[in-house]
């Protein structure tokens, strides 16, 4: 009964309003079909939606959530989940070719996590390197500064936050995080959210206060 108990919880948790009054969602193909009216009245106050991942997939659903969230009159933004054994030129071009330069839209966000597509990882180095070009890039094509989604193990390998000057969103079930070299601006607080509108679990974010 415990069990059952935390596990509903957990289903349900997001943080207090009072602390943290702007939440959303990261949103993707793998989200299924979103009722954004729906989402929008179940408190989401934006939505990150994936674009792109590396440079061999764009997002099936990219551009349906796109026009969704849209109407829904939520604030939304584009993300790339890097792939560090591609160049930055050719993840690039995916994202700019996938997202539609958009004034109103937040500023894209670049996730840098270890998805098992990428075995032999490169060197620091070589990996900041790349990334700063992928930056440079998006930032050209958007017209505004990236965010740098970084998951604990990303981090604990290429300590990005010390290597490149951009705000940090960093992830961690419940508890905010503290593992990066610089205050972080965004955390995504459950991956494990249920809430109407979206079929499954989400990653529900927050902006600090």
């Amino acid at each position: 009964m415990l069990g059952v108990a935390a596990l509903v919880y957990a289903r349900n948790w997001a943080p207090a309003r009072d602390q943290y009054p702007v939440q959303g969602v990261t949103i993707s193909a793998d989200d299924g079909a979103i009722d954004w009216g729906t989402l929008a009245a179940q408190g989401a106050d934006f939505a990150y939606i994936r674009a792109a991942r590396g440079a061999e997939l764009r997002d099936r659903a990219f551009a349906a959530n796109w026009r969704g969230v849209r109407a829904a009159g939520m604030r939304y933004g584009a993300m790339l989940e890097f792939n560090p054994c591609r160049r930055a030129t050719e993840q690039a071009t995916r994202f700019m070719t996938t997202v539609p330069r958009d004034n109103a839209a937040l500023p894209p966000v670049i996730r840098l996590a270890f998805d098992g597509t990428c075995v032999v990882r490169p060197g620091r180095d070589q990996m900041l390197s790349e990334l700063n070009t992928l930056i440079n890039l998006i930032e050209s094509h958007a017209g505004k500064t990236v965010l740098l989604n970084v998951t604990p193990d990303f981090d604990a390998q290429y300590d990005v936050g010390s290597g490149i000057n951009r705000t940090l969103w960093l992830d961690g079930n419940f508890f905010p995080p503290d593992y990066a070299t610089r205050p972080w601006v965004m955390w995504t607080a459950s991956d494990m959210r249920h809430i109407d509108g979206v079929d499954g679990p989400v990653r529900w974010d927050v902006v600090a206060p």
